[in-house]
């Protein structure tokens, strides 16, 4: 735990001063609700939440960083915990001094830097003594998803990454996005480009993922993945960090690759769930299960293995699956990573993707020729929290 004095914070209408930030970790196995019990906060903060909300909150991963705000009498004002790179729950104290609860963007700022070396030991190794960010390191491979074998390398083969971070409060905030990469093979260049969430290479023909398309046979999607969204209506920031495919209940459902189970049990909103932890960082979460297959805690399952059964369990109107896919920690879109088959881009989307890549050579070339490729190593520090 890691203690952060504020000297200033400005937070709706209220000014705090010389208040204390308590830096925590999300217990594994933690409930939303049984974090307000033992916080002493109303249960109602929960339970008056709309169902997709509810559904949302199940969202808190374990070992998320959170912090909570104490005032000088050490009493709880304030609450921020995270669930994903844009989104965030708060509660606080409104004028009437009574604890209220929203969802409130995440504020960050997004920069892009061009790393460029030349192999001594290996990319991964050589990636990471430049930039001192294991985050880039396994971004470079998990792009490339196998189509390259970076083990084939030789020293003087030559590695360029166009990326794309995030920082908060002077750190690195979430997951890295390589936008587009080099790697030589034996001094012959293999490229990749991001384009429409997903890699291509020269040709536009689409990078291969690990993942299965679908982890079950489905009726239709009845939810699509929706990151941090201001509602025009409702006034308020909305989610759905996954894929609900609906179908009928005991429909079987599949592991999206090969992994170990993590959890086998209910979380919350989300009821009866399953998770799955893969290879490069990804998780996935299957969740309104009606039952659970043969399976335990600690299991290594194969790809299209059947793990469980479709249902309506938790906070669901209807039977379906809610598939969650994340990396380090973070919810991204499924269907931005998993795919039936490799696609070849056509006609006009080519045209577009052409025009993009040529954008990414470019911008590359210019930073390259004025000597713009090194980042700045990055160092841990601690920095005042703002809210």
């Amino acid at each position: 735990m890691k203690k952060i004095i504020v000297l200033l914070i400005l937070c709706l209408s209220k000014i705090f001063a010389a208040v204390s930030v308590e830096e925590l970790n999300w217990a594994n196995g933690e409930t939303f609700l049984n974090f307000l019990y033992k916080n002493s906060l109303p249960l109602s903060l929960y339970y008056n939440l709309e169902r997709e909300d509810q559904e949302l909150v199940t969202e808190i991963l374990s070992d998320t960083k959170f912090y909570i705000l104490k005032n000088d009498k050490n009493e709880l004002e304030q609450v921020l915990i995270p669930i994903s790179d844009d989104l965030q729950i708060h509660i606080y104290k409104d004028k009437d001094n009574k604890y209220t609860l929203n969802f409130s963007p995440i504020s960050y700022e997004s920069e892009t830097k061009i790393l460029k070396l030349k192999v001594q030991t290996s990319a991964y190794v050589d990636v990471l003594k430049q930039s001192a960010s294991p985050a880039l390191a396994r971004a470079m491979v998990r792009a490339y998803r196998g189509s390259v074998d970076f083990i084939n390398m030789q020293k003087d083969d030559e590695v360029i990454l166009y990326y794309e971070q995030k920082r908060r409060l002077g750190n690195i905030f979430g997951d890295i996005k390589i936008k587009m990469a080099s790697v030589q093979i034996n001094k012959k260049a293999h490229n990749i480009y991001f384009y429409n969430d997903t890699y291509y290479n020269e040709l536009g023909k689409e990078i291969e993922s690990f993942l299965l398309a679908k982890p079950v046979e489905y009726t239709r999607i009845s939810s699509h993945f929706s990151p941090a969204r201001f509602h025009p209506v409702l006034k308020r920031y909305r989610a759905h960090l996954g894929v609900d495919y609906a179908a009928p209940t005991g429909t079987p459902v599949k592991s999206a690759g090969n992994g170990k189970i993590t959890f086998v049990g209910t979380k919350g909103g989300y009821g009866k769930v399953v998770q799955v932890k893969h290879d490069s960082g990804y998780m996935t979460l299957y969740a309104h299960l009606s039952r659970f297959g043969k399976i335990k805690t600690g299991q290594s399952v194969k790809k299209g293995q059947v793990i469980a059964y479709v249902g309506s369990t938790g906070m669901s109107t209807g039977p379906h699956l809610h598939f969650g896919l994340y990396l380090n920690n973070k919810a991204i879109n499924p269907l931005s990573v998993v795919k039936i088959t490799k696609e070849q881009l056509k006609g006009q989307e080519k045209q577009n993707f052409d025009q993009a890549v040529k954008e990414y050579e470019s911008f590359v070339e210019n930073q390259i020729q004025n000597e713009n490729f090194t980042p700045i190593k990055e160092e841990k520090f601690d920095s005042f929290i703002a809210f």
